[in-house]
C-alpha cells in the first residue's frame, strides 16, 4: 500500500488546508450578507410600492342620510391625488378633505396621505364604493346598502329631515299651487345650502320664508319653511321633484382634523306627484281665469260730478285677483261713447306675495276728455273667471257709470291719421269759435311780429352795455330735466322717502331761488295744488300712526300734473326776467 504521505503528494486537493478553511467561512459570511441586503431591498422595494385603503363609516344609510369614506395610499406620496369620476356614478360628493401625516409607532417610521370625502346616494338600492386607483394601486369594491328615507337605523329619532306638502290634491291648469318645504330638525345646523325648487313646464315663484317651533311627539323642532306658488303651464301629471338640502351639524372646530366635532347632512325630500286638470268644457268666459277671488274697482282723479267739456278727468280701473299672476290678468275693453276723447296710459301690473301666494293686479289709466255737454253712461265692465275655491264659474261686473258734463261743446281740429293726440291731463281745450280765430288771426300775427322787432332790438342795446351773464341758468334746465326723470322713476316705485327726496331735489333744480328744506315750506313758495296733494300723501305715510298705505297711483298722476303744470308756471315767470334771460 501507498503511504499517506504518498497519497498526499499525488492528490495535494484530497486534503483541506487551513487556507480553505478560512475562505470557505469568508464565502459564508458573504452570502449571509448579500441574502440580508435582498431581503432589506425587497423590503423597501415593497414599501415604496405602497398601499390603497378604502374604508367606510356605515355600510348600510337611508337615502337621505350620508356616508364617510375614508382612503388611505401608504408609501411614497408625490402629488396628485385618486381619480374620483367612477364614485360619481352612485354617489354625491359633498365634501373632500385631504392631510398629509407621519408618525413613528415602536421604532417603525410611516407616512401615509388621507383623503376623507362625505357620500349621498343618488339612488336606493344595493350601491358599490367602486375600486379606486392611485399609483398603481387599486383599492377594494365596498358594497353599500340604500334604503328608503326613514327606514334606516335610527329613523324613528331622526335628528333632521324635509317634508314637502301641498295645498291641494288636484287643480287646473294654470291654477296657483302652494308648495311648502320644511326642514326639521333637532340639533343645530349651519351653512344651510337649499336647492331651488325647479319644475318643468311650471312657472315657479318663492312667496314666503319663516322660522318657527313645531312640537313633534313631544320633541320640540326647529323649523325653517319655504313656500312656493307653482303654476303649471299644461295639463297632466305634475311631478314636485326630491329637493336635496345640505348642512353642518355641531360645532365646527378649526383646530379638529377634517372637523370630526361636526357632521355633513345631506336631506332629501320624497318626491310628489299631483294631477292638473285641463279647463273644464263648460267654462264660457272668453278669457280663463282661476282664481281665489277676483274684483274690479273704478277711482278718479277728482269728482266725476265736476265734469266740465274740455277739461280732462282720469279715470282709474284696477283688476286685483287672488291667485293669479298679474301677467294672467287681461287687457279691459276699451271706451268707445260719442262725445269722449279718451287717452289710455300704459297698463301697470303689480304681484304681491304673502302666505296665500300671489295677488296679481292690473291697473288701467284713461283720461278723459268730453266735447261737449249732456249725460253720458260708460258702459259695465264683465269679466268671467273660475273660483277655486267653490270649484265653479263665476262673473264680477263694475256697474255702468252715469254722470253728467256741463259747458259749451269745443271746437276741435281735425287730426291727421295716425297721428298722436297732444291732450294731456292738465291742458285746457281751446273753446273759441272758429270765425273767432278767423277773423283774429291775421291781427295777432301783426302784433307778434312788431313785438318780435322790438324786443330783437331790446336785446342787442343790452348785450352792448351788459357784461355777458353767467352760464348758470342754462345749466339749470339739463339738471332739472334729469331730475324730473328721476322724480316720475321714484313715483313709479311707491315708496314715499323716495318720492318725498326726489320730489325736493326737483324743486331745488328747476327754482333754485328757492330756499326749503321741506315739500311743506316749498308748496308755501310756489302755492302748486297738486304738490299740496302729493305732501298730505307723504306725509300720511310716513308720519301718521299707523302710516296709511300709500296709492301709488294716485300720485303718479298728482307727479305727472306736477310737472305739467310746472311748465305753464314757469313760462310766466319767464316773461317777467330780463331780456337776455329770455333768450338764454
Amino acid at each position: 500500500m501507498r503511504s499517506t504521505e504518498q497519497l498526499a503528494a499525488a492528490n495535494p486537493s484530497a486534503t483541506p488546508t487551513k487556507s480553505n478553511k478560512r475562505l470557505g467561512k469568508h464565502t459564508h459570511w458573504l452570502t449571509t450578507f448579500l441574502q440580508a441586503m435582498l431581503l432589506m431591498v425587497l423590503a423597501n422595494f415593497a414599501q415604496a410600492a405602497g398601499n390603497l385603503t378604502a374604508t367606510v363609516d356605515r355600510n348600510k344609510i337611508g337615502i337621505d342620510e350620508t356616508l364617510n369614506l375614508r382612503l388611505r395610499y401608504t408609501g411614497d406620496e408625490s402629488g396628485g391625488q385618486p381619480d374620483f369620476e367612477l364614485l360619481e356614478q352612485d354617489f354625491d360628493i359633498l365634501s373632500r378633505q385631504q392631510s398629509n401625516q407621519y408618525r413613528v409607532i415602536n421604532g417603525h417610521a410611516e407616512s401615509f396621505v388621507e383623503w376623507m370625502l362625505t357620500l349621498a346616494p343618488k339612488r336606493e338600492g344595493n350601491l358599490f364604493v367602486p375600486s379606486l386607483h392611485y399609483k398603481g394601486e387599486v383599492s377594494d369594491a365596498i358594497p353599500v346598502i340604500v334604503t328608503e328615507a326613514g327606514s334606516g337605523p335610527g329613523a324613528d329619532n331622526r335628528q333632521a329631515f324635509l317634508e314637502v306638502e301641498l295645498d291641494k290634491e288636484r287643480l287646473y291648469v294654470q291654477e296657483q299651487l302652494l308648495v311648502k318645504v320644511r326642514l326639521y330638525t333637532t340639533i343645530g345646523l349651519h351653512d344651510i345650502a337649499t336647492e331651488p325648487l325647479q319644475i318643468p313646464g311650471a312657472h315657479i315663484e318663492k312667496v314666503d320664508e319663516q322660522r318657527y317651533e313645531r312640537r313633534i311627539n313631544g320633541v320640540a323642532h326647529a323649523v325653517y319653511e319655504l313656500t312656493y306658488a307653482v303654476f303649471p303651464e299644461s295639463s297632466g301629471e305634475l311631478t314636485i321633484p326630491a329637493l336635496n338640502y345640505v348642512a353642518i351639524a355641531g360645532r365646527r372646530d378649526p383646530f379638529s382634523l377634517f372637523n370630526r366635532n361636526s357632521q355633513r347632512l345631506r336631506l332629501r325630500s320624497q318626491p310628489k306627484t299631483i294631477e292638473v286638470q285641463p279647463k273644464p268644457d263648460t267654462y264660457s268666459g272668453t278669457h280663463w281665469l282661476p282664481a281665489a277671488s277676483l274684483g274690479i274697482v273704478q277711482s278718479w282723479s277728482q269728482d266725476p260730478k265736476t265734469f266740465t267739456v274740455g277739461e280732462p278727468i282720469t279715470r282709474i280701473v284696477t283688476l286685483r285677483a287672488e291667485g293669479l299672476r298679474a301677467a294672467q290678468l287681461p287687457p279691459l275693453p276699451k271706451l268707445n261713447v260719442e262725445g269722449l276723447k279718451t287717452y289710455p296710459d300704459q297698463p301697470q301690473q303689480d304681484d304681491q306675495a304673502d302666505l296665500n301666494g300671489i295677488t296679481g293686479s292690473r291697473t288701467e289709466t284713461t283720461a278723459i276728455v268730453a266735447t261737449k255737454p249732456g249725460d253720458y253712461q260708460l258702459p259695465p265692465i264683465t269679466l268671467t273667471w273660475w273660483d277655486t275655491k267653490t270649484g265653479r264659474q263665476r262673473a264680477t261686473q263694475l256697474p255702468a257709470f252715469r254722470f253728467t258734463v256741463s259747458g259749451s261743446a269745443t271746437a276741435t281740429m281735425p287730426q291727421q291719421p295716425g297721428a298722436t293726440p297732444d291732450l294731456i291731463p292738465g291742458a285746457t281745450a281751446t273753446t273759441a269759435a272758429p270765425s273767432v280765430i278767423q277773423s283774429n288771426f291775421w291781427r295777432n300775427l301783426a302784433i307778434a311780429a312788431l313785438a318780435s322787432h322790438l324786443l330783437w332790438l331790446l336785446y342787442f342795446l343790452r348785450r352792448r352795455s351788459v357784461q355777458p351773464v353767467n352760464s348758470n341758468a342754462t345749466k339749470k334746465q339739463p339738471n332739472a330735466n334729469q331730475q324730473a326723470r328721476n322724480l316720475e322713476k321714484a313715483a313709479e316705485t311707491g315708496d314715499p322717502a323716495t318720492i318725498q327726496q326726489a320730489t325736493l331735489k326737483w324743486l331745488r333744480a328747476r327754482w333754485p331761488e328757492i330756499s326749503a328744506s321741506g315739500l311743506e315750506e316749498a308748496n308755501r313758495q310756489l302755492g302748486f295744488e297738486e304738490l299740496e296733494k302729493l305732501q298730505g300723501l307723504l306725509d300720511a305715510a310716513l308720519y301718521a300712526t299707523p302710516p296709511k298705505p300709500l296709492n301709488r297711483q294716485q300720485v303718479v298722476i298728482l307727479v305727472g300734473r306736477l310737472l305739467k303744470r310746472e311748465r305753464s308756471r314757469e313760462l310766466n315767470r319767464e316773461i317777467d326776467k330780463p331780456l337776455p334771460d329770455l333768450f338764454a
